[in-house]
């Protein structure tokens, strides 16, 4: 019986399929990096506020502490947003004829508050705790960045599960002392290792990494 197909064929079959495979691979390794870009986690875009709020002046230049306007984040598992009356301690003496803080000044005098857009959004699944990384020594800088050198305030991190999970596996390489957990501009010693070690002890950190931890 005559051969149908050219020899060539075979070749052209292989090539056809090792190709294929290839192709898929390559598509695989293009999304997964796609999904992880700041292009589509909106990591360092500037998030528009009805305000233009600079953490740069307010904690960076002026030192105002995290907790003044943050006052929950100790306590509750939301950090919180402060009240207008917050802003307006200060803003009903300094810059009271600003135009920029007109919304501040209608949301005092009407008692609606600032709608202001949020930065960091966790997905509904994700059960995320303040009050609990404060307590166990997890600085804001290290899921906030150095906001005290935002003149607008931008997601610094991810926030992907991968993400979370590089800290929950070893969390003495990111803890810190207490004392310093508002301090963003601290730096780990040398001896971090070391430090992160006795610290995970002393503070009773567990590497906790199931499943049911976050997502309750």
């Amino acid at each position: 019986m005559a051969q149908i197909f050219h020899r060539s064929f075979n070749v052209l079959s292989k090539l056809s399929i090792f190709g294929a495979v290839f192709f898929l691979a390559a598509l695989g390794w293009v999304t997964a990096k796609t999904v992880r870009a700041p292009y589509a986690t909106n990591e360092f875009v500037a998030v528009s506020q009805p305000v233009p709020f600079s953490h740069q002046h307010h904690v960076g230049r002026l030192g105002i502490d995290c907790r003044y306007c943050h006052a929950s984040v100790e306590e509750s598992s939301f950090a919180g947003m402060p009240a207008t009356k917050t802003c307006m301690n200060c803003h009903s003496q300094i810059w009271v004829g600003s135009a920029m803080l007109e919304p501040v000044r209608d949301s005092y005098r009407t008692g609606k508050p600032i709608a202001w857009n949020r930065v960091y959004r966790v997905p509904d699944f994700v059960f995320f705790d303040h009050s609990i990384h404060v307590d166990k020594g997890i600085g804001c800088v290290t899921c906030h960045g150095r906001v005290d050198e935002m003149p607008l305030t931008w997601k610094a991190e991810s926030l992907l599960m991968e993400w979370c999970l590089e800290c929950h596996r070893d969390p003495a390489r990111f803890i810190r002392p207490r004392a310093q957990v508002f301090n963003l501009a601290w730096e780990p010693p040398a001896d971090q290792p070391e430090l992160g070690r006795e610290l995970v002890r002393a503070y009773d950190v567990h590497s906790y990494t199931s499943c049911s931890i976050c997502h309750h």
